[in-house]
């Protein structure tokens, strides 16, 4: 059986983002058809064929890029073996470029989102962002397969790295579990969090980055009707500066309307699960989104979506079924900032209204929402279709 060995800094129990999401699964179903291993950053796991790598001693209070480095040395030598090796995201890119150069093996790389478009980075990192950007460079334009997790962002990629060849640039969306994900009409969390189940709400979830557009959607929450719930589950902020950025945008939107509800640590999923469940819309504002799982979780879940109209979520979100997309003009400078902020706003604002004020039409997208997941983002295909990729590269 074909040994595949799928190189992650996230892995269940620590999963903070849609990357280790999508590991989780993807591992789950390959299971089935392959012989799978796990290379991840942290404490150990107790699951079979999963390997934890800690920091090294040595880099103790470098820069954080360059201790991501460190733990992709590693995990390249605990490779060994594979038929092939599969990295996702930059935080492990580098790893899965040295096991192939070392182990002489093919390499196969998913890119859930790119460097290049992601230049706020830099304050996160220093100079640390000229590694991560090495990191990814690298081994995109030396994999021997790219995984884009849409259309959208194959063309980020041939865009971002011109001299990757198209050809070994293929489509695999995200997917997502509907067993797990589906309407929890309970009511135990959302009382605990002081949601009143008797007036509309606006559900964000998400972390605290400058690619979730979370300001963004505060700004917007101004205009909308007064009855509305503002529920944001929006926690492990990538700044300090941005965490109070928020904090004040958040306490001036609590000064002027009440139901305003920020939960700043990250819920078990089932919890979230229940909320979004309640929910009359999700708001997914993102100014860069290869994808957004986040969308999906939503659509599982029978709820309709407002969301930004960038990179990979049209291909996700069906606009005026599923919900409604907002569109935005965007600066070429690679920040993905909206060209006028202030109309971006507005039409966030003028989208969520729509639904809050039709709860009839927003229950038909909500419907409409968990058929589309259910029909077109299982992880039973992704697995197979991940596979054949695998077997491409052999």
């Amino acid at each position: 059986m074909l040994r595949a060995d799928l190189i992650s800094r996230e892995y269940p129990p620590e999963v903070y983002g849609g990357g280790g999401v999508h590991l989780e699964y993807l591992a789950r179903d390959l299971r089935a058809l392959a012989d799978v291993r796990v290379h991840c950053f942290g404490a150990p796991r107790d699951e079979p064929g999963v390997i934890a790598y800690p920091e090294p001693a040595e880099l103790a209070g470098a820069n954080a890029a360059l201790r991501t480095m460190g733990v992709n040395l590693a995990m390249a030598q605990g490779c060994a073996g594979a038929d092939v090796v599969h990295s996702h995201t930059w935080y492990a890119n580098f790893a899965g470029h040295t096991a192939k150069l070392l182990h002489g093996v093919p390499h196969v790389l998913t890119t859930h989102s790119l460097e290049p478009l992601r230049p706020w980075k830099a304050e996160q990192l220093g100079g640390g962002y000229a590694l991560s950007s090495f990191c990814e460079r690298t081994a995109i334009e030396g994999a021997d397969a790219i995984i884009a997790v849409s259309g959208g962002m194959r063309r980020d990629v041939l865009k971002a790295y011109p001299s990757v060849d198209p050809d070994r640039v293929h489509v695999i969306y995200n997917g997502i579990d509907t067993e797990l994900y589906q309407p929890d009409r309970g009511t135990d969390v959302v009382d605990r969090l002081g949601i009143d189940r008797n007036r509309p709400s606006v559900v964000f979830v998400g972390r605290i980055t400058r690619q979730k557009g979370l300001p963004y959607l505060v700004r917007a929450c101004k205009e909308l009707p007064a009855d509305a719930q503002i529920i944001l589950l929006a926690g492990a902020p990538d700044t300090p500066e941005i965490l109070t950025e928020v904090a004040s945008l958040v306490a001036d939107l609590q000064k002027t309307r009440d139901g305003v509800i920020w939960v700043q640590e990250m819920l078990p999923k089932q919890d979230v699960i229940q909320v979004l469940t309640h929910a009359t819309v999700f708001v997914c504002p993102s100014i860069y989104e290869p994808m957004g799982i986040v969308n999906l979780e939503a659509m599982a879940c029978e709820t309709a979506v407002v969301a930004t109209a960038t990179g990979g979520i049209p291909e996700v979100v069906a606009d005026g079924e599923t919900g409604v997309l907002v569109p935005i003009q965007q600066l070429e400078d690679g920040t993905g900032t909206p060209v006028d902020p202030a109309r971006f706003v507005a039409d966030l604002a003028t989208a969520l209204t729509r639904l809050l004020n039709d709860p009839q039409l927003a229950e038909r997208m909500g419907k409409a929402g968990r058929r589309r997941a259910v029909e077109k983002f299982s992880w039973s295909r992704i697995a197979e279709d991940t596979l054949e990729i695998y077997r491409t590269v052999l």
